[in-house]
């Protein structure tokens, strides 16, 4: 038997401010999202903000549905978005926020399994690393390199794309 630590390096910042200006403004744009939200079940926001290569921004927020399986997070509207529009852009970074009007947000939320997966699929797809930044709303933030590390143990199988 073999026992295998896995370790993921990630950056904290106690708000936007510390961040780049290009990082800052992201993030902003993430909120900008959070108004085209519709969330009248969970009452729950999500913007995602995500900077292609060539400098655009595409935004994405959560969509859901009275049939809860048939809705759609925000980080996979944006992709999903981006795939079809855009099917050779390469991403840099995508910035994540949400916003509730039940609760306050003390801690960045995180992407779903579902997303992450889908965010594993696109940085196979450019065979580059896709930056995240996880954004509390006047509060704290996380960054991490590459989305690999939130999901070491993604779907991944090679002998499909033959």
């Amino acid at each position: 038997m073999n026992s295998i630590n896995l370790n993921i390096t990630f950056e904290q910042y106690a708000g936007i401010s510390e961040l780049t200006l290009a990082d800052r403004a992201l993030c902003e744009r993430s909120e900008q999202a959070l108004r085209t939200s519709y969330s009248p079940y969970s009452k729950f926001r999500v913007g995602t903000a995500i900077r292609l290569a060539s400098g655009e921004i595409i935004l994405g927020s959560n969509q859901e549905n009275l049939a809860y399986p048939s809705g759609l997070c925000a980080e996979r509207v944006a992709l999903f978005s981006i795939g079809s529009l855009y099917p050779d852009a390469v991403i840099e970074s995508m910035a994540i926020t949400a916003q509730t009007d039940n609760f306050e947000i003390l801690k960045p939320v995180t992407s779903c399994g579902g997303c992450l997966q889908v965010m594993v699929e696109f940085e196979r797809k450019q065979n580059a690393p896709i930056e995240v930044i996880f954004y509390c709303l006047n509060g704290e933030v996380l960054k991490v390199p590459s989305v690999k590390s939130l999901i070491p143990f993604a779907f991944v199988e090679d002998r499909l794309e033959r």
